[in-house]
């Protein structure tokens, strides 16, 4: 059975919201109360005298959201089981509407909606300027700490970096700034871990592990992009490292200098990761 649609079309409704369609506008025939039990801007509107149409025996209220968003807005303010939304395209005209009408208990559940796995993990930097534009603040902070997997630089443009502000965007690339300079002042190995065959004779004892140059070379260049661990301590990433070290005892050593490496995964993840 497919998801059904909530009708407004309540044949006890006191008032008429109207979408901003011109040729063909949407009417949801709603109930004041509920509009004014959620939301104090409605409510202030209604102790004002309503004057119903010639053509309607009840209040319309021409309002400037689409019938998408007004009727995805009403199921976020009725008591409807649910209601979904499937991408960030159709989140923001719904929260920048919930904001602009002061309804609280929408906003609300739009805020953790705006950041659950969905849309934080996919589009991370996208989400954060989402919550700056709306000035939210807890969602920023937590949509910051997901764009340190991706390249900000690199990520796609959206039109919502368009409402947000150059300290905003300050802030998320100086959060990476100091966290990629944090996490390469890291990568020092120490001098008891060797490898059977780069420190197999006495002139090269003292020598460093050919898989530490090729390691910091690639995590270094990881690093400045994504400042996480979750590439640079995974098997691909050093199964790749063997390989370029080119020495056939290298896997051994460092099998061996796991516990070194857990500790360097510890101390980066412990860097501050939220603006």
């Amino acid at each position: 059975m497919g998801v059904q649609t909530f009708q407004f079309d309540a044949l006890d409704a006191d008032v008429i919201l109207q979408s901003c369609e011109p040729d063909d506008p949407s009417e949801f025939r709603v109930h004041r109360c509920i509009l004014a039990a959620a939301s104090p801007f409605f409510h202030d509107m209604f102790t004002l005298p309503q004057t119903p149409t010639a053509k309607q025996q009840i209040p319309v209220i021409s309002v400037a959201e689409s019938r998408d968003t007004l009727r995805t807005l009403l199921e976020f303010v009725y008591p409807i089981e649910d209601p979904t939304i499937s991408s960030l395209d159709e989140l923001v005209p719904v929260l920048g509407a919930a904001v602009k009408y002061d309804f609280a208990g929408a906003v609300g559940t739009l805020r953790k909606l705006l950041v659950s796995p969905q849309f934080v993990e996919a589009e991370p930097t996208r989400v954060y300027a989402i919550a700056c534009r709306f000035d939210l603040e807890d969602e920023a902070r937590i949509a910051s700490k997901y764009t340190l997997n991706v390249h900000v630089l690199d990520a796609p443009l959206s039109d919502d970096l368009k409402f947000i502000t150059a300290y905003s965007y300050h802030r998320l690339l100086d959060l990476h700034q100091r966290r990629v300079q944090a996490a390469l002042a890291m990568l020092k190995i120490p001098g008891d871990i060797k490898c059977m065959q780069c420190n197999g004779s006495s002139f090269s004892v003292y020598a460093t592990p050919k898989w530490w140059y090729e390691f910091e070379r690639r995590a270094r260049e990881e690093l400045s992009r994504r400042p996480t661990t979750e590439v640079i301590f995974g098997m691909e990433f050093l199964a790749q490292v063997v390989i370029g070290a080119g020495c056939p005892r290298c896997a051994g050593s460092i099998l061996d200098a796991w516990r070194f490496l857990q500790e360097l995964k510890r101390s980066i993840d412990e860097l501050p990761a939220t603006i």
